[in-house]
């Protein structure tokens, strides 16, 4: 008997042992072999590409140069030709012999510098001055605005060749009609910040008298500065108008009132004989005297 108990006893703790490590392999194995968390690669992958599009930055540059020498009317020939070796071209051209000449050229955004760099050597710099305007946000809203139309346009254009009947069919071809026309007003307005971005805008201005950036440069520039001043004084004006507005409503209400009254007391002192102020009947001083037949 005691030979079984003891037999029993220590089967039971075999048993204890052989479950205890099995127990033990099996929680520390998977922690040995567990991956790394997918959140954490996937993280790690996707923050390169959003800091690739930080730097995707869409900039409209525009400059103004300001160069004196001795021939303008050749130096600006110079500069036509330095402008289209860069890739760029010449929108405007203002010449004055002996003078001036002021162009309005094109040049590759990525070229700019060197464009200028070049400019500088035909005469003496007397003024540079460059704009940087950031229209990443215009563009991108452009670009996210045409993709949902030109979406919704092939939707259209895929429900008017499986239209049933004539009003379907009508009434999806007014649609896509909408929907081309608001496309085509988008992917201009793409076209033309994207002239505005690849190619900037630079003003030359060649004089053979050294300038102040302010002054006149011909009679047009006079007449679009009088212009220019001509609005903001129409527009103060405007302003100044509409504050006093007001004021003069009112004054003109009271104006009316004490007339509406006074005319009003004058008509009540007419009906009223005796009223100071109003002249008394007076008999007439010469009687007229009838004549006695007898």
């Amino acid at each position: 008997m005691n030979r079984l108990l003891v037999v029993l006893l220590t089967a039971i703790a075999l048993l204890a042992t052989g479950c205890g490590g099995t127990g033990s392999d099996s929680g520390s194995a998977p922690s040995a072999s567990m991956p790394p968390s997918p959140s954490l690669a996937d993280g790690t992958r996707e923050s390169a590409p959003a800091d690739t599009q930080a730097t995707d930055r869409k900039e409209i540059v525009t400059g103004h140069l300001m160069i004196t020498a001795d021939d303008p009317i050749a130096v600006g020939r110079q500069v036509v030709t330095i402008v289209e070796d860069s890739g760029g071209r010449v929108d405007s051209v203002t010449e004055q012999p002996g003078i001036s000449s002021v162009l309005t050229v094109r040049v590759p955004a990525d070229r700019l510098e060197g464009t200028i760099d070049e400019l500088r050597g035909l005469g003496e710099v007397t003024s540079l001055t460059t704009t940087r305007d950031d229209v990443t946000l215009q563009y991108t809203d452009l670009e996210a605005r045409i993709s949902a139309l030109q979406a919704s346009v092939d939707r259209l254009r895929a429900l008017m060749e499986s239209a049933a009947n004539t009003a379907d069919l009508i009434e999806a071809e007014n649609a896509l009609a909408d929907r081309q026309a608001e496309l085509d007003s988008l992917t201009a307005q793409q076209r033309y910040l994207s002239d505005q971005i690849d190619l900037s805008t630079l003003t030359v201005d060649i004089s053979a008298e050294p300038r102040r950036p302010d002054d006149r440069d011909s009679f047009w520039d006079g007449v679009l500065a009088g212009w220019d001043n001509l609005r903001s004084a129409i527009g103060d004006s405007i302003v100044a108008l509409g504050v006093a507005l007001p004021w003069i409503v009112f004054f003109l209400l009271g104006a009316g009132i004490v007339y509406l009254i006074v005319r009003l007391l004058a008509r009540i002192g007419r009906r009223r004989p005796g009223t100071p102020g109003t002249p008394a009947e007076t008999p007439d001083e010469n009687p007229k005297v009838e004549a006695d037949d007898d």
